[in-house]
């Protein structure tokens, strides 16, 4: 029997889960506590292929942040939250609001896809469609889901896998919360949401505020250096109405607007400055339609993202470019009998890109199915999706998994393993860059084709009742073909002919302790190589991550001791980077009802390494707060 503890909000009704509005709340508010108050198996997501499913019977690697593991934690920028995972790693390039690349196993960021509350937040204005989240800040985000490795079959997506978010959900009636916290460097963010949930309908508005005088991002800003700051305005509403009782529709609207300061530009006369700014904004939304036929449920949507990037140098416009990216998407869920179900749909995908030079669109259409068989103890899925792009013609891909699990006493034994294919079409910028004026030999002779990557996962996990777990998983996957810019010659983007590699060892844990104590943690081993044998930039091969929480006085106080160590990465030129461990401190005290203060340490012991050559990093950084909720 699946246990589910629904979270204050999602749904006032007590239905068979027959209800569309009863299935999204299953879908994404089932992990409700920071200590799991039962099998970590049973838990609901919904990434691995778009329906909720418990994960007893998934057998792709995915990995759960619940709102009170990001609340605890309380980093502002959503990389900082999102590192604590098992292989993903951060590059940050001199503070909240610069450019980060998050890696999951190795591959780069644009290789991974983004979604928040379903919207794409994919940017098509840069050289490769990529999520941008050093704008995203962790502020009304509720629950994360991270899917590992090449997941073309749902999604379309590429090697590096999902990364699915859901915003914060109204509660009971009408209520909201309000948090300010300020800390170093400058630092202040304001926050807060207001909603209602009226049971037949809901609306939830949230908006965050963050301003940061930052500090000096490089360290080739060694005259007169001065400090980098960022400011961050987020604006994100939700509208649900349960217009029958097999029928939802919901709408999301989100506003990100970002501006930071940065250094190592080039001027008009194409010096090297110090004065560098960058402007970004980006407009999204989504409507989507939840309808129950029978056996069969569907959800089919649309989505639209404006993007807008503009750089200035020593005050003067440098570049800018727009992007534009529409999805219409279905998926449908045919529950043939208890143990047989099908997920089928199709996703139609338009990207176009605006820089005054180059002015492109393209579409990309995809339909998948997804045969789910469930015997006793043992999962089955099997699946496959066929994409036609304007530019490169039509793929096929796949993905087959397996999930078993064996009874215990007081525990499950499961054991899983998946195997699964992906692609991803030259940009439009990569594919204008080598046909123009500014690319020259060997990129501009060089004629690019699709990457495709393949990979397989196998792994074991053991769950007891009271929440502990701990996992293992072994990884390997490959992407044929793979594009990069040219780093040597600035020639342009060059293709690798041969397999780039990335495996390794995944290892997570869960460990509920007597008198309010736990520890949790994971560490990753992940070896990557390029195919002339050489270790792939920055992607360190160990990854470490502990804490040791304590709850208290009936978890009115809070408190963890977080731990977080990178070794054995390299940058440009097969340079070493440096290994470090940072170690973070995050307490609070919920001092009256509905109100909460709270203090936290990043970087407690003063770490100071480089995650980019040249690139500073922060210091020991205090910051401390308060939390309303009414």
């Amino acid at each position: 029997m699946i246990n589910i503890h629904l979270r204050a909000g999602t749904s006032r009704r007590r239905q068979p889960c027959r209800s569309p509005r009863v299935l999204l709340a299953l879908a994404v508010t089932a992990a409700a506590s920071p200590v799991l108050a039962n099998n970590i198996l049973e838990e609901i997501v919904v990434t691995s292929s778009r329906v909720p499913m418990a994960l007893r019977e998934v057998g792709t690697s995915i990995s759960l942040l619940t709102a009170d593991d990001i609340q605890q934690r309380g980093f502002l920028a959503l990389p900082e939250i999102l590192r604590t995972q098992p292989s993903v790693a951060v590059s940050n390039t001199g503070g909240v609001g610069k450019t980060t690349t998050v890696r999951i196993r190795g591959e780069e960021g644009y290789r991974t896809m983004v979604l928040l509350d379903g919207i794409d937040m994919g940017d098509p204005s840069g050289t490769q469609v990529s999520p941008r989240l050093d704008h995203l800040l962790s502020a009304g985000i509720d629950r994360i889901e991270i899917l590992r490795g090449p997941q073309g079959l749902a999604y379309g997506a590429d090697a590096g896998g999902v990364i699915n978010m859901r915003s914060e959900a109204p509660d009971d009636g009408f209520g909201g919360r309000a948090s300010a916290e300020t800390g170093r460097f400058g630092t202040t963010q304001l926050s807060g949401s207001v909603g209602a949930d009226l049971g037949y309908a809901d609306l939830l508005v949230s908006a965050s505020q963050l301003d940061s005088d930052g500090f000096n991002a490089r360290t080739t800003d060694s005259v007169n250096p001065d400090d980098d700051g960022y400011e961050n305005t987020s604006l994100h509403a939700r509208a649900g109405w349960d217009v029958t009782d097999t029928l939802r529709l919901e709408a999301v609207i989100r506003s990100i607007e970002g501006e930071a300061e940065f250094d190592g530009c080039f001027n008009a006369s194409f010096s090297t400055t110090h004065d560098c700014v960058n402007d970004y904004q980006q407009d999204s939304w989504i409507v989507r339609a939840d309808i129950e036929t029978g056996p069969v449920k569907h959800q089919a949507s649309y989505t639209e993202s404006d993007t807008e990037r503009n750089s200035f140098s020593d005050g003067d416009f440098s570049f800018g470019a727009e992007g534009k990216l529409k999805r219409l998407s279905y998926v449908g869920q045919w529950q043939v009998m208890d143990t047989t179900a099908l997920v089928f749909g199709f996703d139609q995908r338009t990207e176009a890109i605006d820089d005054g030079n180059l002015d492109r669109d393209r579409d990309q259409t995809g339909f998948f199915a997804e045969y789910q068989g469930r015997f006793n103890q043992l999962t089955l899925t099997a699946g496959v999706r066929y994409d036609d792009n304007d530019d490169f013609g039509d793929f096929s891909t796949y993905r087959v998994s397996a999930a078993y699990v064996i009874p215990l006493v007081n525990s499950d034994l499961k054991f899983k393993g998946a195997y699964g294919t992906g692609f991803r079409a030259p940009s439009l910028f990569e594919i204008s860059y080598n046909s123009g004026p500014f690319a020259s030999p060997p990129a501009s002779g060089t004629q690019l084709v699709e990457e495709t990557s393949k990979g397989y996962d196998l792994g074991v996990t053991w769950a007891r009742d009271n929440g502990a777990y701990v996992e293992l998983t072994w990884f390997v996957q490959s992407v044929d073909d793979l594009i990069e810019f040219d780093l040597i010659a600035y020639s342009g983007y060059l293709q690798s002919r041969g397999e780039t590699d990335s495996r390794g060892v995944e290892l997570a844990g869960r460990l509920p302790l007597p008198a309010g104590f736990e520890f949790v943690g994971n560490y990753t081993w992940n070896d990557t190589e390029t195919p002339t044998g050489e270790q792939r930039l920055r992607r360190p091969e160990q990854l470490l991550n502990l804490s040791l929480n304590y709850q208290a006085m009936d978890s009115r106080v809070l408190l963890g001791l977080n731990l977080r160590s990178s070794r054995d990465a390299i940058d440009i030129g097969s340079v070493a980077l440096d290994d470090y461990t940072v170690v973070d401190i995050n307490a609070s005290y919920r001092f009256a009802q509905g109100m909460t203060a709270f203090l936290r340490l990043e970087n407690a012991l003063g770490e100071d390494y480089e995650e980019v050559i040249s690139y500073n990093v922060a210091g020991a950084s205090a910051y401390a707060g308060i939390r309303l909720e009414f």
